[in-house]
C-alpha cells in the first residue's frame, strides 16, 4: 500500500500546473495564460513577476486578482472564485477560469499627434488652423478594470492596439482644452510646459476610467501655417517700430519692384535709378540729419519726388477701453459729436504718454480759442 500512495503522490506532483508569463517583447500589455479547456488543477502554482499583474476572469466575470508573488491555488487564495464556483467544501477536481496576466510597467515615449487641423477663433486674426504633437507615457494601475473594460477577451493585447484608443481620447481632450484657453494664438506654442500641464489634468480622469494612469503629457510643438507665422511676427513688430519709417521703406521696395517688372533696357535703367533713390532714401532714414534733396532734384536723368506725407493717426480713449487709430478729421468729428472732450486721454506715434486732448496742440483748434477780439471803439 505505501508503494501505491508514493506512487500517487508522485503523479499528482507532476500533474501540479505552474502558471506563468514571461514577456520577451516589452510591447505586450495583456497576455491570457492558455490552457486546455481553460482547466487549471487544484495546488496549481502560480507566479506573478515584477511588473506584472495576474488576474482571474471567471465566465466573463471579474473573480481574484493578483499581485508580484508566488501562490498555491486553493480556496484560501481564491475567494471570490471560491464564491462564483460555489466552493463550499473545497475542490479537487480540475476547475475552469482565464488567467490574464497584465504588464503594469510604465511605457514610455508614446507618440501622439493630431491628424487634421485644429480650428481656432483668434480676436485679431479670425479662424486659425494649429497642429500639435508630442509624448506621454502611461501605465495600467487597474488591471481587473482595464481586462473588463478595454481587452474583453483578446488573447494578446499589445501596445499598437491600446495606444490607438488612448490618442483618439488625447486628441479629443487636447482639442476641448485649447479651445477653452482662449489664448492668444502665439501664446500656444511659447507656452507649451503650462499647456502640457492643463491637459494632463483633464485628461487624466478619462484614462483612469479605463485603469489606466497618464503619468506624463508633453506638448512638443504646436505648429501654424506660415503665412500666419509672418502676420503674427509683423504685428508684434508694429508698436518697436517707426510707423512713418516703415511706411518709407515700404514704398521704396514697391517702387524698386515696379522698375524691375518694366522689363528690357529702360526696365534696367530704371531699376538702377530705383536702386539709387532706394540708398538714397535708406541713408535719410537711417540718419535724419542728412541734407535733403528738393523737390525735382535729378538722380541721373530721372527726377527724384520727395516721399509722400504720411497722416498722422490717432488713438483715443472712451467709455474706458482704447480705441483707434483715426485721422484728424475723423478726431474732429469725433469731438464734435461729443464722443470725446477736451478731457479725453489722446495718443500718437512718438508721444511718450497718454495726454488730455487740450493739452495737444494741433487739437487745441477743437475748442474754439481762435476766434479774433472785439475791435477796439
Amino acid at each position: 500500500m505505501d508503494l501505491f500512495n508514493e506512487i500517487k503522490k508522485k503523479l499528482s506532483h507532476e500533474f501540479i500546473d505552474i502558471i506563468e508569463w514571461l514577456d520577451n517583447t516589452n510591447e505586450t500589455i495583456v497576455h491570457r495564460f492558455e490552457r486546455y479547456q481553460n482547466e487549471i488543477k487544484n495546488n496549481a502554482k502560480l507566479i506573478v513577476r515584477e511588473g506584472q499583474t495576474a488576474v482571474f476572469i471567471n465566465e466573463g466575470q471579474l473573480a481574484d486578482v493578483f499581485k508580484p508573488g508566488t501562490y498555491t491555488l486553493n480556496t484560501q487564495n481564491l475567494p471570490i472564485l471560491t464564491t462564483l464556483k460555489g466552493w463550499k467544501y473545497g475542490f479537487d477536481s480540475p476547475f475552469k477560469a482565464e488567467v490574464y496576466f497584465v504588464n503594469t510597467h510604465l511605457f514610455t515615449d508614446e507618440k501622439w499627434g493630431t491628424k487634421n487641423p485644429i480650428m481656432l477663433s483668434d480676436e485679431r486674426f479670425g479662424l486659425v488652423e494649429i497642429r500639435a504633437f508630442g509624448t506621454y507615457s502611461f501605465r495600467v494601475n487597474d488591471p481587473g478594470k482595464f481586462v473588463v473594460d478595454v481587452v474583453g477577451t483578446d488573447g494578446n493585447f499589445t501596445n499598437y492596439e491600446v495606444n490607438e484608443h488612448l490618442k483618439s481620447l488625447i486628441v479629443t481632450r487636447f482639442t476641448d482644452t485649447v479651445g477653452e484657453a482662449n489664448l492668444p494664438i502665439e501664446l500656444y506654442a511659447a507656452n507649451t510646459s503650462e499647456l502640457s500641464e492643463t491637459c494632463q489634468e483633464v485628461m487624466q480622469p478619462e484614462f483612469g476610467r479605463v485603469g489606466i494612469e497618464l503619468e506624463r503629457f508633453y506638448i512638443e510643438n504646436v505648429s501654424m501655417p506660415e503665412e500666419l507665422k509672418k502676420e503674427i511676427f509683423e504685428y508684434s513688430r508694429l508698436d518697436k517700430l517707426d510707423m512713418v519709417k516703415l511706411s518709407q521703406f515700404k514704398a521704396a521696395k514697391a517702387m524698386e519692384a515696379a522698375a524691375k517688372n518694366e522689363g528690357g533696357t529702360a526696365g534696367a535703367g530704371m531699376g538702377m535709378g530705383m536702386g539709387f533713390v532706394l540708398a538714397q532714401q535708406m541713408g535719410n532714414m537711417m540718419n535724419p540729419q542728412a541734407t535733403q534733396q528738393p523737390f525735382g532734384s535729378q538722380v541721373g536723368t530721372t527726377p527724384v519726388p520727395p516721399p509722400m506725407p504720411v497722416q498722422v493717426q490717432y488713438y483715443y480713449a472712451a467709455n474706458g477701453q482704447q480705441n483707434g487709430p483715426v485721422s484728424f478729421d475723423k478726431l474732429k468729428e469725433l469731438f464734435a459729436s461729443r464722443t470725446i472732450n477736451r478731457d479725453s486721454l489722446v495718443w500718437k506715434q512718438g508721444m511718450q504718454n497718454w495726454i488730455a486732448l487740450k493739452e495737444i496742440e494741433e487739437l487745441k483748434s477743437f475748442l474754439g480759442g481762435n476766434t479774433p477780439p472785439p475791435l477796439p471803439i
